[in-house]
């Protein structure tokens, strides 16, 4: 078999990549561990006129691994508004080329969304190659309710960014997946403490590779965990629970919280604290309280 002729290594052997029919081709690749790279990925990349990837140097070592000599382009937020137009040319035309990200799934908090969303507008045929995604694989790890999960992307980075964040989910049953950076775990850990309490929590770390690490428990505890470590490294996935099933609340029970809230403090900020501590709708807890008002005045 000729070096020239597109193909692709897996350990000591050479395989050769099928012909693929034109059109864009979005591939997922390792998270961490290159062992997960699948075959049909190694044969799209291989077969491509073009792989699109973020960074050239990051996605070298990829190909260098595989002996895969398809030229690199970059795509990524800072050139994809110049380039985008160009490549869905190329598509046009009969292109075949493959979309990747650094790690993972591409579109999965990058750029790529809007490339597949034009393509897809223009006709031009996209085909995904599914593979390693640290979502999915964070959730499998978390120990948390897989039925339902929603993916959030990136934490805020501003302090009240992420609790009008966190109290935006308060209510979703559903297991809440994010990513973060290690220089912030800590402190938005203490966030989600105040903001969802009683969740559990997993912080992912390092999936797939040599350090591999899930920190499961109370988002406190795991914020005294990481503060007793001299530094926390790597890329994190952070899972948080949904809230415990609603228990039945007395109208006795209710109206007694109300009462001790109403010596304490005005009635919105009384409505405010009733309704987080029962799960309830705001409004519903102040016009309890006004309905209260009413009656007592009559």
């Amino acid at each position: 078999m000729s070096d020239s002729h597109p193909s692709y290594i897996i350990g000591a052997h050479r395989f050769e990549a099928e012909p693929l029919a034109s059109g864009l081709y979005v591939v997922a690749t390792p998270i961490g561990n290159l062992g997960d790279m699948t075959i049909r990925a190694l044969a799209t990349l291989a077969g491509a006129e073009t792989v699109l990837c973020e960074d050239t140097r990051t996605s070298g070592k990829l190909m260098e691994r595989f002996a895969i000599k398809t030229r690199l382009a970059p795509y990524h937020e800072h050139n994809a508004q110049k380039v985008r137009p160009q490549i869905l040319a190329r598509l046009q035309q009969g292109a075949t080329i493959a979309l990747i990200s650094d790690a993972g799934m591409p579109l999965v908090s990058d750029p790529g969304y809007r490339l597949v969303k034009e393509a897809v507008a223009m006709g031009i045929p996209v085909t995904a190659c599914p593979g390693p995604s640290a979502v999915l694989t964070g959730l499998a790890l978390s120990g948390l309710p897989t039925d339902r999960f929603l993916f959030a992307g990136f934490v805020p980075q501003k302090q009240g960014e992420r609790k009008k964040l966190f109290a935006e989910f308060a209510r979703l049953r559903a297991t809440l997946i994010f990513f973060e950076s290690p220089h912030r775990i800590i402190e938005t850990l203490h966030d989600l403490s105040s903001a969802l309490p009683g969740r559990h929590v997993a912080v992912t770390r390092e999936l797939t590779k040599l350090h591999e690490e899930v920190l499961r428990g109370a988002a406190a505890e795991i914020a005294m965990q990481l503060e007793s470590r001299p530094s926390v490294k790597g890329e994190i996935t952070l899972l948080v629970g949904p809230p415990e099933a609603e228990e039945e609340v007395s109208e006795t029970e209710l109206e007694n919280a109300i009462t001790h809230a109403l010596t304490e403090m005005p009635a919105s900020k009384a409505a405010s604290e009733v309704a987080k501590r029962f799960n309830l709708n705001r409004a519903d807890a102040y016009q309890r309280i006004l309905a209260r008002r009413e009656s007592d005045g009559d």
